[in-house]
C-alpha cells in the first residue's frame, strides 16, 4: 500500500488570468494530521477545491495513493476515501441530525456497515445522539461543527479534509473539535486541515505547510514550525516578518 495517501505535485492554479498557486507541492501520508497555514488570499481554500476536484489545476498533478486524479469527479474521489468538512460547516439546516448523518453515507452501498458506523459516530459525538430528531440548523455553532465532522465520517473515509474547522467557535469548542480530530486519527483516519489558527493546529498536527500568496514559504514538522520565530512573528504580531501572513481579500 502506498504510504502517500494524497500528493500535490507542482500544481499551478488560475482563476481566469490570476494565478493562485505557484508550483504547489505537498503530501499527506497515512496516519498523519497535516495542516496548511496561511492568511486570507494565500490560496488555502483553493487548495481544498483542487483536492476535492471542484477546480482543475492548469498544470501539475494531484494523486491518490500514486494514482492521478486528473478529471476524476468529486463523487468518485469521495468513493476512493476522501471526505470533506467544508468551511462554515454547510450542514443541511432543514434536515434532522440523523438525516444529515445519512447524507454522509450516500455513496455507500454497504447498509449493514453504515448502521455500524452510525453507532460508532454517535459514540464519538454523544451530544448528537441526544439531538437526532432535531433540525441541524437549530444546533449551536460547535454542535454544527460536530455534525459536519460526523457526517464526513459516515462516508468511512481514509482522509478527512477540513476547511477552517475552528472558525467562529468559542475557545472551549475549538479545544473540543481539535481533541476529536486527535481521537479520530488514533482510530486510523488521516486529516488534512486548512487553518488560520496556527497555535492550535500545530499543537495536534504532525507536519505543516505555510502558504503565502500561492507560494509555499515554510514546511516541516509541526513542532519545529511552532518554535520557528517566523511563525510566532506572523501570528503573534511581531514586526520582523509580519508580512508573512498579511491579510488580504479571501480567495
Amino acid at each position: 500500500m502506498n504510504p502517500n495517501l494524497l500528493t500535490l505535485d507542482a500544481v499551478d492554479t488560475f482563476y481566469g488570468p490570476v494565478q493562485v498557486h505557484f508550483k504547489l507541492s505537498l503530501r499527506v501520508d497515512a496516519g498523519e494530521i497535516v495542516c496548511l497555514l496561511g492568511g486570507n488570499a494565500s490560496g488555502k481554500s483553493t487548495t481544498m477545491k483542487i483536492i476535492l476536484g471542484l477546480l482543475q489545476p492548469a498544470s501539475g498533478e494531484v494523486r491518490w495513493e500514486g494514482r492521478s486524479l486528473h478529471r476524476v469527479p468529486t463523487h468518485q474521489r469521495i468513493g476512493l476515501g476522501l471526505a470533506s468538512v467544508p468551511e462554515a460547516r454547510r450542514i443541511f439546516a432543514g434536515m434532522t441530525v440523523d438525516e444529515n448523518l445519512l447524507m454522509g453515507a450516500h455513496v455507500r452501498k454497504d447498509r449493514t456497515r453504515v448502521k455500524r458506523d452510525r453507532e460508532r459516530v454517535l459514540d464519538l459525538f454523544p451530544r448528537l445522539r441526544e439531538r437526532l430528531g432535531q433540525a441541524g440548523g437549530t444546533l449551536s455553532g460547535g454542535e454544527q461543527q460536530m455534525l459536519a465532522m460526523a457526517r464526513a465520517l459516515m462516508g468511512n473515509p481514509r482522509l478527512v479534509c477540513m476547511d477552517e474547522p475552528t472558525m467562529g467557535l468559542s475557545p472551549l469548542w475549538v479545544e473540543r473539535v481539535l481533541e476529536l480530530v486527535g481521537t479520530i486519527r488514533a482510530q486510523g483516519t488521516s486529516f488534512f486541515m486548512v487553518e488560520q489558527n496556527a497555535h492550535q493546529a500545530l499543537a495536534i498536527a504532525d507536519r505543516a505547510y505555510v502558504l503565502q500568496n500561492g507560494h509555499l514559504v515554510l514546511e516541516g514538522g509541526a513542532g519545529d514550525l511552532a518554535r520557528d520565530p517566523r511563525i510566532r512573528d506572523a501570528y503573534l504580531g511581531g514586526e520582523q516578518l509580519a508580512p508573512l501572513m498579511a491579510l488580504e481579500p479571501a480567495i
